[in-house]
């Protein structure tokens, strides 16, 4: 059933209550000029016009509008057999034709629309064709016509037409008035929600930066043996729950723009020996196997890896939490290779519960799961398969599914890649070596655990490292002695990042300035770039990725 607005109910009552009026005046006219049958069937019509009204007031919307326009329409052709062509009176059709662009919902009624447009249409054709001896071959006398009828058809014909545009243009100013009120209020939200993802971004990356950057610290120590197992699972555990925070604000940036993809030479085989060894300890401890089975002579390919590990980690992850015997498998198979290019055949297959088949569509809907009864079980954001989906549209493809209840699910899609070669991927993996020699970086930050990291990083190739806990200490600092870059935190207590950095471009417009910022929006780095930042580096960061930053910002 059609909503229909309580504008269209009382729009058609009172229309009818108006035409109930011309119908008892063409009643009036027709006993006066002792037309009778025309007479009767303008009584006739005012009970049609009364019904309609009394349709309109029990909200029976559809009857009332085709009650009132056959009636409306079929009135003014039988008026106008009788009145004659000096009367004029076929000229409301004017009004008539476009009235259902009123009545209806041209989107979801065209047909309507359509075929109330063209009845009066037809109707005056067929007046002209037969000499207005449609319905009536007597007429009224021509001169009564001109003198009495005309007058009344012009001015009625007139005022419909006048109060038509009026009400169109008042349709138009509280539509375009509601449009602005929505589109401030869809702002306002849009704004909340970015600061708010922005804050939670910015809190939760600060200690993950720790907890991955003290992870790598430790596995570039020379750990024991015995330590590294530890090591690999705490730095495992900190990029699992940043692929968590990941999912939620991919969710938010997919609703407003396109994913980037960042392709890099890929050795897809090691990458992916390595998802296997995230996930195996998961399927131990429920008993179940994982299975890896990729083609041995997949060459080197351009990929953007990290999206790739994200959806087979979403994937995979969703196989083992529904899977409680048997079986998951990670299958990728090269299906056709040409001199420049390879075809992949990504699969993901368990032995689990299974999704029915009406559910095949809805479970990529966002916060969707494949029942109430799974999410209470399982748990879940129903974030992860939405996600999957954008990312595998971004690189051109689609990813589909194959499942029955009790009989496991089968996840797949091919990839068509462009094929590296070793040196393009020596460049992308080659450990580059860091000597600053001595050069100064001034850090601004005020997380103590986040200081510690970044120091023993920016020692260990040579920096010196001072250290300022808010933005305000940092402009005096600046103020006081030269840096060769200053690293700056942009959420501080007593002055932020920005503030500092509009203060130190106050007197110093050299000296590099980049931004340690643990949000991904867009509106945060235009806001950098508005403070005289040079740059941005985010949370939790790669040591290498940041001491590049900062080779390129002092070498610039």
């Amino acid at each position: 059933m059609l909503n229909h607005s309580q504008r269209r109910f009382n729009l058609v009552f009172t229309l009818s209550l108006v035409n109930i009026g011309f119908a008892l005046l063409c009643t009036f006219l027709s006993h006066k000029f002792d037309f009778i049958w025309l007479r009767n069937y303008n009584a006739l019509n005012i009970i049609a016009y009364v019904l309609a009204a009394y349709l309109a007031k029990k909200e029976k919307l559809n009857a009332a509008r085709i009650v009132y326009l056959l009636t409306s329409s079929i009135g003014l052709a039988v008026i106008s057999s009788f009145v004659g062509k000096n009367g004029s009176v076929e000229f409301v059709y004017m009004f008539n034709i476009g009235l259902p662009f009123i009545l209806f919902s041209f989107r979801r009624e065209r047909y309507l629309v359509l075929l109330f447009t063209l009845l009066p249409l037809v109707l005056w054709m067929l007046l002209f064709i037969t000499d207005y001896n449609l319905f009536a071959i007597k007429k009224l006398d021509p001169i009564t016509a001109r003198n009495v009828i005309y007058p009344i058809a012009i001015s009625s014909t007139i005022s419909l037409v006048i109060f038509q545009l009026i009400y169109y243009l008042i349709l138009n100013a509280r539509y375009f008035d509601k449009i602005h009120t929505k589109e401030l209020e869809a702002l306002e939200t849009s704004n909340a929600k970015s600061k708010f993802l922005s804050t939670m971004s910015h809190e939760i990356r600060t200690p993950l930066n720790a907890v991955i950057g003290l992870s790598h610290i430790l596995g570039d120590n020379n750990p024991r043996e015995d330590q590294v197992q530890n090591i690999e699972a705490l730095n495992y555990s900190g990029k699992i729950l940043l692929n968590l925070l990941n999912n939620v604000l991919d969710f938010s940036k997919m609703q407003s723009t396109n994913i980037q993809l960042d392709n890099i030479p890929v050795d897809l085989s090691a990458a992916v020996k390595q998802i296997k060894k995230i996930h195996e300890a998961a399927c131990l401890r429920k008993g179940i196997t994982m299975n890896l089975e990729i083609d041995d002579d997949i060459p080197l390919i351009w990929l953007d890896i990290v999206r790739f590990n994200q959806v087979i980690n979403n994937l995979v992850t969703n196989a083992i939490k529904f899977t409680d015997k048997g079986t998951v498998t990670l299958s990728i198979k090269s299906i056709h290779k040409t001199k420049d290019s390879l075809v992949l055949l990504t699969q993901i297959i368990d032995t689990g519960i299974g999704i029915p088949k009406d559910q095949h569509e809805t479970i990529w809907e966002v916060f969707t799961q494949a029942s109430s009864t799974t999410n209470r079980l399982y748990g879940g954001t129903g974030l992860g398969l939405p996600i999957v989906k954008s990312i595998i549209e971004a690189m051109g493809s689609q990813v589909k599914i194959e499942s029955e209840i009790n009989k496991g699910s089968r996840f797949y899609f091919q990839l068509d890649v462009k094929l590296a070669s070793d040196k393009e991927l020596h460049k992308t993996t080659h450990k580059k070596e860091f000597n600053f020699k001595e050069k100064t970086v001034l850090l601004v930050e005020d997380n103590l655990i986040n200081i510690m990291v970044a120091q023993q990083i920016l020692e260990k190739v040579n920096l010196k490292v001072a250290i300022a806990n808010d933005g305000l200490t940092a402009v005096n600092m600046v103020k006081e002695k030269e840096y060769d870059v200053v690293l700056m935190d942009i959420q501080m207590p007593i002055m932020d990042g920005y503030t500092a950095s509009k203060e130190i471009r106050k007197f110093n417009k050299q000296i590099p300035i980049l931004a340690l910022s643990a949000s991904v929006f867009m509106e945060v780095k235009d806001k950098m770039e508005e403070s005289g930042m040079n740059g941005f580096i985010f949370k939790p960061f790669e040591p290498e990725d940041l001491l590049n930053q900062i080779e390129n910002a002092i070498n610039t």
